[in-house]
């Protein structure tokens, strides 16, 4: 083929398009205003009743009038970078014989964080049908050292007319009998599919839900990245400062911020804080394995500590690297907390851990009991019925989260206390494009949250009725995930 491609490249600035400031829903009826995003009329969808006070919708919106296109790599692997780094790398393309453009990147400004502007450097525009083009031309750039991906454009985050796919779970407090609660499903280390959880629980419908640690070694990966509480038990520490979802009484939901502070108290009078919850513990480092842990602790060098629950009785004290058995718990120390358990945990001695998970908005501790449920999420996008992204404190500033389109799980509360749960499919082009945050935080308000949060997305994303998923995950079948939310029945 040509090395020198005759279609021109227009700068241009990706930018999200601009959001109102008001949420105007203040029931848990389907919106009847036009869709949010795209052209603007009514979207398609049909209505199914799960239960009484249950309603899930399908929903679908526009139409693929996007291509693709080649975006060749920075130099640190990214796609986007500072205006000298394109011109660079633009450079070396067309050194080669192609005709680049450099595109503006204008990743959208959030609550806690300012815009940023990036730029890409792009080869090239085909249509839908055109994807072996594209990924032609990302052979030839190889071939002279160059690195480069093909591209769907409406995953870029700019304006498009769709298409999108929804499905939308509204819960009506005033009809609906049941309760909520999340699941970390058979155990908190090992992942499951929402299916699975959901069939664990004997639940009418859920979502997945927050982000999980693929970072760590494999028989921990289930370990969720934020507070989760089940059933009145903390079994992952907070990020501090990290938005979450929180469930009392077996049904009152809000979202609000968290922190927890968790503390080792010796029988000789001594406290010490403990760094992490069913998790994999870093350099001096002091970690609480609760009996829900399901898997062998690291045997990483450290101390452990076996207490009897019940007693609060020191009953071991043994290398690391062993099980922990039902009815005790166990302090996992590394380094500095290894010794400080030598010093303070002997055997035959108590201990107790004291629990607290703190909702950062009241300042007061949320109450831990049965009926009590926490799960730390990804993003919060609305709060008080106004666009509200917390990027930045919930670690998730980038060009990819915030303006890229992927999908997403997104979880909102209504003026009334009704709950809503919604999946936006995307990673499927000419059929689904997916959402970028703001987009998402956009189709909250619309429908109706009050306060919504977006948990984990991509190929996590999944809504099941019963144990069946009833939306397309971008995989082509559920993932595993850490944990998921889930509505049962009285």
């Amino acid at each position: 083929m040509s090395r020198r491609i005759v279609i021109g490249f227009t700068v241009m600035a990706l930018a999200a398009t601009a959001i109102p400031a008001e949420a105007d829903q203040a029931s848990l009826r389907f919106p009847s205003s036009a869709f949010p995003l795209g052209t603007g009329m009514a979207p398609v969808k049909k209505q199914r009743s799960v239960a009484p006070g249950i309603d899930l919708f399908s929903v679908t919106h526009g139409k693929s009038t996007q291509g693709w296109t080649v975006s060749v790599m920075m130099p640190n692997g990214h796609d986007a970078g500072g205006l000298a780094t394109a011109q660079t790398q633009a450079a070396a393309v067309e050194a080669a014989g192609f005709t680049p453009g450099i595109v503006q990147v204008i990743q959208p400004a959030a609550a806690d964080a300012p815009a940023v502007e990036r730029y890409m450097v792009r080869i090239g525009l085909w249509t839908l049908k055109q994807r072996a083009k594209a990924d032609a031309m990302v052979k030839d750039l190889k071939e002279y050292g160059i690195k480069a991906k093909a591209d769907y454009l409406g995953d870029d985050g700019t304006e498009t007319t769709g298409p999108w796919d929804m499905r939308v779970l509204m819960v009506d407090p005033k009809v609906f009998k049941g309760s909520f609660r999340t699941s970390v499903g058979k155990s908190v280390a090992a992942r499951e599919t929402v299916g699975s959880m959901s069939k664990l629980t004997h639940a009418l419908a859920g979502v997945n839900g927050g982000f999980f640690n693929i970072h760590t070694a494999k028989t921990l990966q289930g370990d969720p990245m934020g507070v989760s509480v089940v059933g009145g038990r903390l079994l992952s520490e907070a990020v501090p400062g990290r938005t979450g979802l929180v469930i009392t009484e077996g049904r009152k939901a809000r979202i609000t911020e968290l922190k927890t502070a968790v503390t080792a108290i010796s029988s000789d009078g001594t406290k010490t804080p403990i760094q992490g919850i069913n998790r994999a513990a870093g350099p001096d480092e002091l970690v609480l394995y609760t009996e829900e842990f399901g898997a062998k602790t690291l045997a990483d060098g450290g101390i452990e500590v076996v207490v009897n629950a019940a007693q609060g009785k020191v009953v071991n004290v043994r290398q690391a690297g062993g099980v922990v058995a039902r009815g005790n718990y166990v302090l996992h120390g590394t380094g500095l907390m290894a010794l400080w358990l030598q010093e303070h945990a002997l055997e035959t001695w108590t201990m107790k851990v004291d629990n607290k998970v703190i909702d950062l908005r009241t300042q007061k501790a949320v109450p831990l009991a049965p009926d009590t449920y926490v799960m730390g999420g990804g993003v919060g996008l609305v709060r008080n019925g106004r666009v509200r992204i917390t990027a930045l404190a919930d670690g998730q500033a980038s060009l990819n989260m915030m303006l890229r389109r992927h999908p997403r799980t997104m979880v909102g509360i209504t003026k009334s206390g009704g709950l809503i749960m919604a999946t936006v499919d995307g990673r499927n082009p000419g059929v689904t494009v997916g959402a970028s945050m703001v987009e998402a935080a956009q189709l909250m308000r619309w429908l109706g949250a009050k306060q919504a949060i977006n948990f984990d997305g991509g190929g996590s994303s999944a809504m099941v009725i019963g144990n069946k998923a009833v939306n397309r995950p971008s995989d082509g079948a559920e993932r595993t995930v850490g944990d998921g939310l889930f509505v049962t029945a009285p």
